[in-house]
């Protein structure tokens, strides 16, 4: 039986975690299986085997070391959601193709199961692939309208054989007709992989106005938020600014950025403002208690209100509320989960302790 990493809780919590399949460990900890030698997710759906038959360890890397191989049916070395190989190719056809139609007999002769595509679909997007394919030509159609496009002329750009066909889907994707688009903005969304599960991002064309994980309880909320105050529809696309993110993000979780560099577009009353701004001040690698937040905007009695507004940040990570703690050094108010949390402060103390050390090496060589 190996060691517990001290980062880990105990053997209890995480064998009861794993038989549960529990999702509120995923990214604390990997389930090496002695019987087969291969090491899984907390969430996988094999067969559990006896406590003594597990170890556990806090990172990949660790259960690769002790000569464990990774999970077929999980993929504990993929991020959480990632796409499996086979999907791929399609993925990158149908988002280099724009206005791109395909039924099952076309999936078929690329050698994919239609049924297969439609439970993943359905399971990451919430929504089959048909209406994902229906709904990136409405948004490609709804951008080209917006900046002055004929209604016909974006139909038939956007792969639609009849007017009316267009006019229907249109209908039935965004809510309204066409010819009132000009009157409403487009946020688009989509999926960004990390180390800590999924990610939804939300963009208009100003900026990243949500970064949110997709198990977050709230997160209909904030987009029916997001939809109101920018009067926008929101649906799937792309935006200019997912391609930095993603950049920006990467290299967070990699250990080699500090600060993002990023456009943002913040909805939110004046005292929100100051409480997000006040928020992007606290140093990469330390916390603040809501009091303290509370004191540095002058308004020590506005705790509560504080950690309101904490709660009301559309864009985590970069917003840094996990950097704020209770008074006695307790975590508390996460939306994205207490592990989340810690994961993220364990993450930062480690990068900025080894950066702290580089630059120390570098004073004294």
């Amino acid at each position: 039986m190996t060691e517990l990493s001290p980062t880990l809780p105990d053997r209890k919590t995480l064998y009861r975690a794993f038989l549960n399949k529990d999702s509120n460990f995923e990214g604390i900890f990997f389930a090496g299986i002695k019987t087969t030698g291969i090491f899984c997710r907390p969430t996988c759906t094999a067969r559990k085997p006896k406590e003594e038959n597990v170890d556990f360890f806090a990172t990949t890397k660790e259960a690769l070391l002790h000569g464990y191989r990774p999970c077929k049916v999980c993929s504990p070395l993929a991020p959480k959601g990632a796409a499996p190989d086979w999907l791929k190719p399609l993925l990158k056809e149908i988002h280099s193709t724009p206005g791109i139609h395909l039924k099952d007999q076309d999936l078929l002769q690329r050698g994919i199961e239609p049924n297969r595509v439609r439970r993943w679909f359905k399971q990451q997007h919430n929504m089959t692939f048909q209406a994902y394919l229906r709904t990136l030509r409405i948004g490609q159609a709804f951008g080209q309208i917006q900046y002055g496009e004929k209604v016909i002329e974006a139909a038939f750009d956007s792969g639609y054989e009849s007017l009316s066909g267009f006019t229907e889907s249109f209908k039935k994707t965004i809510g309204h007709s066409p010819t009132q688009s000009k009157e409403k903005n487009l946020v688009t969304v989509t999926r960004l992989l990390t180390p800590l599960g999924p990610m939804m991002a939300a963009a208009t064309d100003e900026g990243i106005c949500l970064l949110e994980f997709i198990d977050r309880r709230m997160l209909e909320t904030q987009i029916k938020t997001l939809r109101q105050r920018l009067n926008a529809n929101v649906i799937p696309g792309h935006s200019p600014h997912f391609a930095t993110l993603k950049e920006q993000l990467d290299q967070y979780f990699d250990g080699t950025r500090q600060q993002f560099d990023l456009p943002l577009v913040l909805l939110g009353t004046p005292f929100q403002q100051k409480v997000w701004q006040a928020l992007q001040t606290i140093p990469y690698g330390e916390t603040r208690s809501y009091q303290a937040q509370a004191e540095i905007l002058k308004n020590p009695q506005a705790v509560r209100a504080v950690a309101k507004a904490n709660g009301d940040n559309r864009i985590a990570i970069i917003i840094p509320c996990h950097r704020v703690i209770g008074k006695s050094g307790k975590l508390v108010g996460y939306a994205g989960g207490l592990w989340r949390k810690q994961h993220l402060l364990n993450h930062e103390l480690k990068h900025c302790d080894a950066a702290a050390k580089q630059e120390l090496s570098l004073t004294y060589s």
